[in-house]
């Protein structure tokens, strides 16, 4: 037997568990997705992806997107295609609330079409304004108070969801909650951008 084929016949075990965790992470999606489409969860989404850096510009000013890190050519793309997922599953919304960060605002408006920026979502990444454990509560008031006929959207930063969640998700990422215990999530699951 040739190099080749060996390699082939030891490889071919790693493929097939490549293939079966993929298809698991799809059926997951897919389970995620049809719950939604009944409404009354929470979904955050972190902002499509940015232009290179971490942070912001010296002299960032809300509302000044020049000042700002902003979406690339591509997170414009992932923005499209997470308002399309919504659409073509017929996914219902009853509010879209965003950071007033202009890359969180741009992903909400390209997604869904429109977003009410609100300071609880702002970045908890070296904000002065107003601290994360006000943030926090802020928010989960919020997601207590959501409404049953359709499923709550926040979009913000990495820093928050990972402080409400215990998740570090990716950019445009997609994480759904319901309400726990109080001051609690529990995570439904996660959605990746879509890939088309």
């Amino acid at each position: 037997m040739g190099k080749r084929a060996t390699i082939l016949i030891l490889l071919l075990p790693l493929l097939a568990l490549v293939s079966l965790a993929a298809r698991a992470d799809s059926a997951d999606e897919e389970a995620v997705w049809s719950a939604l489409k009944n409404g009354g969860y929470v979904v955050l989404i972190r902002h499509a992806v940015t232009e290179l850096g971490v942070g912001d510009l010296p002299g960032f000013e809300i509302g000044k997107c020049a000042t700002q890190r902003n979406l690339s050519a591509q997170g414009r793309v992932d923005a499209k295609r997470i308002g399309d997922a919504f659409r073509r599953r017929a996914i219902p919304i009853s509010e879209v609330l965003s950071s007033r960060w202009c890359r969180c605002l741009d992903t909400a408006h390209i997604a869904f079409g429109r977003a009410s920026p609100v300071p609880m979502l702002d970045s908890m990444f070296n904000d002065r304004e107003k601290p994360a454990d006000e943030k926090i509560r802020e928010v989960l008031a919020a997601i207590a108070r959501r409404p049953a006929l359709g499923n709550l959207i926040l979009v913000t930063h990495n820093q928050n969801i990972q402080a409400l969640t215990g998740v570090s998700p990716t950019s445009g990422e997609m994480v759904v909650v319901t309400p726990a215990e109080p001051g609690k999530l529990k995570l439904v699951g996660r959605l990746g951008v879509p890939s088309r």
